[in-house]
């Protein structure tokens, strides 16, 4: 008999239900009624609950939830289920089932998970059809002994609409947040790290990406198939290949973005429609690959201390900064009456940069005269020249004047 006592509550018939190290949790689950709150004391308690009734599961000084390596430990079918204060660990690792620290099911409309560890689940929370989730102030870590291909991702989203998830800190996962078919949420204020991407996410319209750190990660947000997004104040940093992948994407405001140490900043594919604004893209092995993409406006953006700004794949030029243009470090143009806009256009795949890029060391006579001519005649010739992306009014000055604290963050080892 689990020694449970049980408190009404000044208002209304809703129980506040203690459960102690020895009570089987899972019964007091089964018998307590939809309203009611359980209260649960620290200690370890083995069990894989089916929550089936609007509840509330909080726990007191941080006790521990085991599923045991099965299933998932905690399953929600029911609606306006809370979730807090609780460590949920040790689910089961088949992917096929899906097996998930938290499994949210079809239904489980206006769930809350907040300021709880899960950890060593497959998956940490797997969300399927409910709506209006709030999910904040977890920290999620995955099977990290498992290698990446068998790891559940941290937070799955799939079918959704209205989801929040804040301030969460996910790491040792294969995707910190995987979201599909998922439409009008935020996700702001997480730290995605050490995982396969920061952000693998796709099919979904009418989403905020704000003021989320994503680092020492393959990737860092990667958001494909999607339209109407915004992404604003991220930080993408120390990321193996991408810091922000923008694929098959229109209708999107990308600003105010760092994307700083990563192999490539920007990886942008198939992108109509678009602005990238006010963004720091700093210290990237290449600050942008760009191919098949256009009509899109990039303005007031700082491209600092890349080796290579912009990697362009295309059959003609494409007008950057044709309204208020961009700050080029490697611009070497001048400014004579002063309105800190260059005189002449700045080109990103010019005869003297593929002449670097090919010989590093020439790099050294940048500023040299004959250097200087080099341009100037592939400038004069254009039969010398390739197609290239052209800024017609690059700043003299850039944007941030913090950019150099962004400078050295590369993934480790790189």
């Amino acid at each position: 008999m689990c020694a449970l006592v049980a408190l009404w509550a000044a208002v209304g018939q809703a129980a506040v239900i203690t459960v102690r190290p020895g009570d089987d949790l899972a019964a007091a689950v089964q018998a307590a009624q939809a309203g009611d709150v359980l209260e649960i004391a620290r200690g370890r308690y083995r069990a894989n609950l089916l929550i089936d009734k609007p509840l509330t599961l909080r726990g007191l000084d941080r006790p521990t939830i085991s599923g045991g390596n099965a299933g998932d430990t905690i399953r929600v079918t029911a609606p306006d289920v809370v979730i807090e204060g609780i460590i949920v660990s040790d689910s089961g690792d088949s992917l096929r089932q899906q097996n998930a620290g938290i499994y949210l099911y079809p239904g489980a409309h206006r769930a809350v998970v907040r300021h709880c560890d899960l950890t060593y689940n497959l998956f940490g929370l797997w969300i399927e059809k409910a709506d209006d989730v709030l999910i904040e102030h977890n920290t999620i870590t995955g099977k990290r002994d498992y290698a990446s291909p068998l790891r559940g991702n941290g937070v799955q989203l799939y079918n959704t609409k209205g989801a929040r998830i804040l301030n969460n800190d996910i790491s040792f996962v294969r995707d910190a947040l995987y979201v599909d078919v998922s439409h009008h949420a935020l996700f702001k204020g997480n730290r995605l790290h050490h995982s396969r991407y920061g952000t693998h996410y796709m099919n979904s319209y009418y989403n905020v990406w704000e003021d989320n750190d994503s680092f020492y990660n393959r990737g860092g947000l990667a958001l494909m198939e999607v339209r109407h997004q915004t992404v604003r104040n991220n930080r993408a940093w120390g990321n193996s290949d991408h810091g922000i992948m923008l694929r098959t994407m229109y209708d999107a405001q990308i600003h105010d973005n760092v994307v700083a140490g990563n192999n490539r900043g920007f990886f942008i594919y198939d992108v109509e429609f678009t602005e990238l604004s006010g963004n720091l893209v700093v210290d990237n092995t290449v600050g942008v690959h760009l191919a098949g993409s256009a009509r899109n406006q990039i303005e007031g953006n700082d491209f600092i201390a890349n080796r290579e700004q912009v990697r362009f794949v295309g059959a003609r030029d494409q007008i950057w900064g044709a309204q208020r243009g961009n700050y080029w470090s490697n611009y070497v143009g001048w400014d004579r009456d002063g309105d800190g806009v260059g005189d002449v256009p700045y080109e990103a795949n010019d005869m003297v940069d593929r002449l670097t890029w090919r010989h590093p060391s020439v790099k050294l006579l940048l500023a040299s005269p004959a250097v200087q001519a080099l341009r100037l005649v592939g400038q004069q010739f254009p039969i010398l020249r390739v197609p290239s992306v052209v800024d017609p009014k690059p700043g003299m000055q850039p944007h941030h004047q913090d950019w150099s604290q962004w400078r050295g963050k590369h993934f480790p080892g790189q």
